[in-house]
């Protein structure tokens, strides 16, 4: 016979200090991990916004007259597809910023539409490309990847064929009616009601 210990022994129970630390240590490691989660999913995020591009966009008439050629793009800030594409023209901007001008018109602004007619803008975004005459030369529509955007900047900048004239991708539909809507006098409290 054998002086050891059987097999199936009870073991101590933990201690309820033990229990404490182990899960506080178990709720600190969990805080620490989703921190982690948190700000690296930050850092990878779009630091630039369609509203910043266009705010820091060319004016229409002044690209048009100052002797660059010019990318026009018609967007809106509810596109995600206009979202999406907002830091591979950012890029792009900041690259040919001196050889090219970049135009950002909101196709919900009833401002523009006499541009949207002429370039039948049917889906966003929805890039024109002028040359430094102010000459429509391509279009591409939809969500175009930054190479391809990148090979027609440069085609236009250098003044040679664009290699996509008619790059197509997703786009996001517009609905814009043609004739303006009419705003209701604020006065005329009456006027909706039909007896």
């Amino acid at each position: 016979m054998t002086t050891e210990a059987p097999v199936n022994t009870p073991t101590k129970p933990e201690s309820k200090f033990g229990q404490r630390l182990r899960n506080f240590l178990i709720v600190i490691v969990a805080i620490a991990l989703s921190v982690a989660l948190v700000l690296g999913l930050r850092t990878e995020t779009n630091s630039i916004s369609v509203a910043e591009l266009a705010k820091n966009s060319t004016p229409l008439d002044v690209a048009v007259s100052n002797g660059k050629p010019s990318i026009v793009e018609f967007y809106a800030d509810w596109c995600t597809v206009c979202q999406k594409m907002a830091p591979d023209m950012a890029e792009l901007e900041q690259q040919y910023a001196d050889k090219a001008n970049f135009v950002m018109l909101n196709v919900d602004n009833t401002k523009w539409l006499p541009e949207m007619l002429k370039y039948r803008v049917d889906g966003i975004p929805h890039f024109i490309f002028l040359t430094k005459d102010g000459e429509s030369t391509a279009q591409a529509i939809g969500d175009i990847p930054r190479n391809i955007m990148a090979n027609n900047v440069e085609a236009l900048v250098a003044g040679t064929p664009l290699p996509y004239a008619q790059a197509s991708g997703k786009t996001s539909k517009v609905s814009t009616s043609v004739a303006p809507k009419p705003q209701d006098d604020p006065r005329s409290h009456g006027s909706q009601v039909v007896n």
